[in-house]
């Protein structure tokens, strides 16, 4: 059986903000030297910006017997969705578990009337931008092209209008 058939994705609550905070530092770690101080703090933001960010939209983890894995959120912004706080352990890539995360909000999205989601990235996270890539994201030259001196680019995926329910 495949490894991604035992992820089990769910919606984070208050409760799941500290293993939220951990997963980002450890998924963006190994690469904080190429961030800035100020990048690499909101790339891994801490507990308390987690609970921030889950009022400001939709967070989900992914999980395996019980262990978070990895998480993503969402923002609402018109018609389209912002994800941010896309992280996997580093022990857990490969699983399947990044995809089973986009796949949950994309179907979310498309729950929500929405037709494009985007996201930021930085150019040394290849492969992340390898997993965009084969789910059907693209770079454009829209958005931020640093965040607090660390460079970044935009990528997008447009979404079929689905019918009104």
């Amino acid at each position: 059986m495949h490894a991604a058939s035992h992820i089990q994705i769910r919606r984070a609550g208050p409760g799941d903000a500290p293993e939220i905070a951990t997963v980002l530092h450890e998924a963006f770690e190994e690469f904080k030297a190429l961030y800035t101080d100020g990048c690499f703090s909101a790339t891994a933001p801490g507990t308390d910006q987690v609970l921030a960010r889950m009022r400001e939209g939709p967070v989900w983890v992914a999980l395996r017997e019980g262990t978070v894995l990895g998480t993503v959120a969402a923002v609402v912004n018109a018609d389209s969705i912002y994800i941010r706080g896309m992280a996997v352990l580093p022990t857990a890539r490969g699983s399947g578990c990044g995809a089973r995360l986009l796949q949950q909000l994309e179907v979310w999205a498309g729950s929500e009337g929405c037709t494009r989601l985007f996201l930021s990235t930085t150019p040394f996270l290849d492969s992340a931008i390898r997993l965009y890539e084969r789910f059907g994201f693209h770079r454009t030259d829209e958005g931020v092209h640093d965040l607090f001196g660390t460079p970044l680019f935009t990528m997008e995926k447009l979404l079929k209008k689905t019918a009104a329910k």
